[in-house]
């Protein structure tokens, strides 16, 4: 049965079928948190707990200070960096094994295996709506928010558009290669490290920035930072990166599922 959704672009399924979207993830939210003792709580736990540690050990520990920042603004700006990044990992680490996780779904119904990694995408939202919720409420208490904070919900966008296609080729290349899923993590981590969240690219030394450069997240941790902290507008070559990184990945993560869920899908 699942014969008769293969035929359409991903993308497609994305915008025809986002109702459907939209209620399995909230099924799956609803289903996360049935149970707990805190409940939603824990979306708003995880990342206070995770600032307060960057920010004891960076700030307290450590004693950075990012050229021309007060504590408070570089905490902020930690923050700032530091969101986005649990966002795009809890996407990428859940999104990699979605495919296989969802295999008895898929045996079963003609529910588009296209919404599946998309699922994991649109999961991970909560993360970051709650950490932005947190963050902006930091910032009108301590200072004043630029203009440039319009541009947020564009990067916003285009963030979300990159790990869309990102998910859309790693959920399948695992049903080939499942050694993947167990390399996401460690992977991660070496990402977090190369990622300007506790530090400024004007910090790095001169050989090692090429190292901040070749990764594609550090881009709109930097425009998450400076409109939301530095009351910058992102500049040339931030803009470029993002959109480029942004419509490339979701065009070509968009292709690669439709042309091999075609093959791959026997695999489940």
């Amino acid at each position: 049965m699942i014969i008769n959704t293969l035929h359409k672009h991903s993308v497609h399924y994305l915008f025809s079928h986002w109702k459907l979207l939209f209620r399995v993830t909230w099924n799956e939210l609803v289903s996360r948190y049935a149970g707990s003792l805190f409940g939603v709580g824990w979306a708003f736990f995880t990342p206070l707990a995770i600032l307060v540690i960057y920010a004891v050990v960076y700030s307290f520990i450590f004693r950075i200070q990012a050229p021309g920042l007060s504590t408070t603004q570089y905490v902020l700006l930690i923050f700032a960096g530091l969101v986005p990044f649990i966002m795009t990992g809890e996407a990428i680490s859940t999104g990699v094994s979605s495919v296989l996780a969802n295999r008895a779904i898929l045996s079963n119904t003609v529910f588009p295996v296209d919404l599946i990694p998309a699922k994991s995408v649109l999961m991970s939202q909560v993360t970051m709506a709650v950490g932005m919720g947190i963050l902006l409420f930091g910032l009108a208490y301590t200072q004043a928010m630029s203009i440039a904070i319009v541009f947020l919900p564009l990067i916003w966008l285009l963030h979300i558009m990159a790990l869309l296609g990102v998910t859309w080729i790693i959920s399948l290349v695992n049903l080939v290669f499942r050694d993947l899923q167990n390399l996401v993590s460690p992977l991660l981590m070496i990402l977090m490290i190369i990622s300007p969240i506790a530090y400024t690219p004007e910090m790095v030394p001169p050989g090692l920035k090429f190292l901040v450069l070749l990764n594609p997240f550090a881009y709109y941790i930097i425009a998450y930072q400076k409109v939301l902290v530095l009351g910058l507008t992102p500049g040339r070559m931030e803009w470029i990166a993002v959109f480029s990184i942004s419509l490339s990945l979701f065009w070509f993560g968009g292709w690669f599922f439709t042309r091999a869920k075609r093959s791959l899908i026997d695999y489940v």
